[in-house]
C-alpha cells in the first residue's frame, strides 16, 4: 500500500533573504538548514535532494489582491481555483457558496469514493464539540471537510493514548489552556505516532495553522517555543520519511505570512512545498498552483 501523508502548515511562504523579517534567516532553521542545506527565498526558490524537493507553489492563482486562507484551502483540499469561482480571496473561513463544493470535492471523500482509506490526525478538544454541537459550522476547510466525509474527529482519549496529534505538536495548548491529564511529548514522538498512522491509510493529514498565528503578531510570548517545537518536528519528520518505501510526504502551504513578520498580515508571495519520496520530481513537475495538489495526490491511486 502506498502512503500519502500531508502536513498542512498555515500561512508560510517563500520570502526575502532578510535576516530580520524572515524568521527561516533570522531563527536559523535546522530543517532547511541542515536537511536541504540551504534556506529558501525570492531568488533562490527550489532546492534538490536526492529524494527530496522544496520549491514555490502560486497561492494567487489570477485573481488579483492578498491571498486567504478560506479560498486557498479550499483550492488545495478540492482541486478547484475557489478564488476564481468566487471571485475574489476569501477567509478565514470558507464562503457559503464553496461549501457545497468542499462537501462533493473534499480530498477525503474522493479518497473513500476509490474505496481507500483516509485519516484526519488532529484531536480536537471538548469546547470545539460543544461549539459545533451548538449547530454553528464556522469551521476552517479542513475540518468541514472531514465533517462533510462522515469521518469521526479525534478526541482526547485518542490524543491520550498516541493515537492522535494536537495541533501544537506537543500538547503543549491542551496542558497549560484547557487543564487536560497529558503529557509534554517531544517531537520525536509526536513524529513517530504520525507515521504510525500514516502507515495504515493511503493518504493521512495533519494541520499546523500556528505558523499563521505568530505570522499575524498573535502570541508572540510564545514565538521561541513555538517554532522550536515546530522545527523540531520538520526536521525529524523529513529524516525519517526519506527512508520509507511506499510513501510520500507533502508538506504545503495556503499563502505567504509567517515568512515576514515586519508585518501582520498575509503576503503576495509563493507559498511553500516540500515533497519526499519516490514520486517527489512528479510532484514538483505537476504542482504549481494550489489547485494542483489534490489530483497529483489522487493521481497515484488512479
Amino acid at each position: 500500500m502506498h502512503s500519502t501523508l500531508m502536513v498542512f502548515i498555515d500561512g508560510v511562504g517563500i520570502g526575502e533573504k532578510d535576516y530580520e523579517k524572515n524568521p527561516f534567516f533570522k531563527y536559523n532553521f535546522k530543517f532547511l538548514t541542515e536537511y536541504f542545506e540551504d534556506i529558501p527565498h525570492i531568488d533562490n526558490q527550489v532546492i534538490w535532494k536526492e529524494n527530496a524537493v522544496l520549491f514555490p507553489v502560486d497561492p494567487i492563482m489570477g485573481v488579483p489582491n492578498i491571498p486567504l486562507s478560506g479560498t486557498g484551502q479550499t483550492s488545495i483540499f478540492c482541486g478547484i481555483n475557489a478564488q476564481q469561482i468566487l471571485g475574489q480571496h476569501f477567509g478565514p473561513h470558507p464562503h457559503p457558496d464553496l461549501k457545497p463544493l468542499i462537501k462533493e470535492k473534499n480530498i477525503f471523500k474522493s479518497f473513500f469514493d476509490l474505496g481507500l482509506k483516509a485519516t484526519f490526525v488532529n484531536a480536537y478538544p471538548k469546547p470545539f464539540f460543544d461549539y459545533i454541537n451548538s449547530g454553528r459550522r464556522r469551521l476552517s476547510v479542513t475540518s468541514l471537510s472531514a465533517l462533510y466525509a462522515g469521518l469521526e474527529l479525534r478526541r482526547y482519549e485518542e490524543l491520550k493514548n498516541g493515537n492522535a496529534l494536537s495541533a501544537e505538536i506537543d500538547n503543549s495548548i491542551w496542558i497549560n489552556k484547557f487543564s487536560y491529564d497529558l503529557e509534554l511529548i517531544k517531537s520525536e514522538t509526536a513524529v513517530d505516532r504520525l507515521l504510525a498512522i500514516s502507515k495504515e491509510h493511503h493518504f493521512t493529514l495533519f494541520e499546523y495553522f500556528l505558523t499563521d498565528h505568530l505570522g499575524h503578531g498573535r502570541h508572540k510570548d510564545q514565538f521561541d517555543n513555538w517554532i522550536k517545537t515546530l522545527d523540531d518536528f520538520l526536521f525529524d519528520l523529513l529524516k525519517k520519511s526519506e527512508s520509507l518505501e511506499d510513501f510520500t510526504l507533502l508538506i504545503c502551504s495556503d499563502h505567504g505570512n509567517f515568512e515576514d513578520i515586519s508585518i501582520k498580515m498575509h503576503t503576495l508571495n509563493p507559498s511553500l512545498s516540500i515533497v519526499v519520496g519516490k514520486n517527489h520530481k512528479h510532484f514538483y513537475e505537476r504542482i504549481k498552483n494550489l489547485s494542483d495538489m489534490n489530483e497529483t495526490i489522487l493521481g497515484q491511486y488512479r
